[in-house]
Parts: structure tokens; C-alpha cells; sequence
């Protein structure tokens, strides 16, 4: 249904106008956009607050959308604003992400401990590397695509993911526990 001619935001005239269903768009993106946040902050209740304020700002400059790629879009907002804030905190430390219990998840292990290493181990990641991590591993971007939205050369995004990994690695091989039999 049109709405009129063609505005921008500060309504200027010729500008292609968000697409309808905006909004419905991005409320489909809100788990993923939930994950990653919470991955940045290592917080449930500071990723809340950086989704929230992510969303906002998205709405509010749905007019700067072009149309291509709004999921990447968004999480390179959500990305610059926990940037912004992180120069803004200063030196501040971080705390455990809190006891996300009281969310269904499927246990497919045995090992009940395996959540808490691999949580410990993310955490133990510094942000840059966590965030190409959580990128490509957890939200399936491509390489260029994570290059694009952090504004870092591909290789720097390879460089960090490879580091990532074997950190991970590492450090989840460090906490196995292995038991020990008695040969037969």
C-alpha cells in the first residue's frame, strides 16, 4: 500500500523507502541478534540492553537501509555500538555471563559439564577474536561477509578465527578428564 512519494528519513524526496514488512524482518532476526549480543558482553542482562539499543537503532534508521543484506546491517550496528560503548566503559572488567539454567536447551551429552567449559572457554577469548568466532561458527557468515561488517582485511578475519579455534581447542582439551581403567 503506498504511503506517499518517496521519503528519506528527514524526508527528502527520491530516496527508495524501506520495505514494508521492516519491521517484521527484524523481528525475525532477534534470536540471532539475542546470541550475539550476549556473546559480545558475556551478559544476559548487558546483551538485553545492547539488543534493545541495537533495535532501536535500527528502527530509527530504517531510512539508511539500502535493501541488501539487513542482517548484516544490523549486526554490524549491534557490533559498532558495543564498540562505542566498550571506548566509553573505559577499562571496566567483565563478570561471568549469569546462569542461563532457566533456558530450555537439549542435552545431548553426557558430560554435564561440557557447557560450562565451552562458556568458560569463550569467555577466556579476548573480544575480537570471540566476535569473528561467534560470527562464522555460530551465525554462518562468510568470510567477507564478518571482513565487511568488522571493516578488517579477510585475511585478519582468517588470522583470528584460526586463533580462536585453537584456543578453543586447547583449552576444552585441558579440562577433559580422562578416566582410567584397568587394561583386561
Amino acid at each position: 500500500m503506498p504511503h506517499g512519494p518517496d521519503r528519506t528519513e528527514n524526508g527528502a524526496a527520491g530516496a527508495s523507502p524501506a520495505p514494508y514488512d521492516f519491521e517484521a524482518e527484524v523481528l525475525a532476526l532477534l534470536p540471532s541478534l539475542r546470541r550475539y549480543s550476549r556473546s559480545l558482553t558475556r551478559s544476559d542482562t548487558d546483551g538485553e540492553d545492547l539488543l534493545q539499543d541495537c533495535v532501536e537503532k535500527v528502527l530509527t534508521r530504517r531510512g539508511q537501509w539500502r535493501g541488501l543484506n539487513l542482517r548484516g546491517w544490523v549486526l554490524t550496528i549491534m557490533t559498532n555500538l558495543y564498540r562505542n560503548g566498550r571506548r566509553q566503559q573505559g577499562g571496566r572488567s567483565f563478570v561471568d555471563i549469569d546462569d542461563n539454567s532457566h533456558l530450555a536447551a537439549a542435552e545431548t551429552d553426557n558430560d554435564p559439564l561440557q557447557r560450562s567449559r565451552l562458556e568458560t572457554a569463550l569467555n577466556s577469548l579476548g573480544e575480537d577474536y570471540r566476535t569473528v568466532l561467534m560470527l562464522i561458527v555460530v551465525e554462518g557468515y562468510s568470510y567477507q561477509d564478518v571482513a565487511d561488517m568488522l571493516d578488517i582485511p579477510i585475511g585478519t578475519v582468517m588470522s583470528r578465527l584460526s586463533r580462536a579455534r585453537q584456543k578453543m581447542t586447547s583449552l576444552l582439551a585441558a579440562d577433559n578428564v580422562v578416566t582410567l581403567r584397568r587394561p583386561r
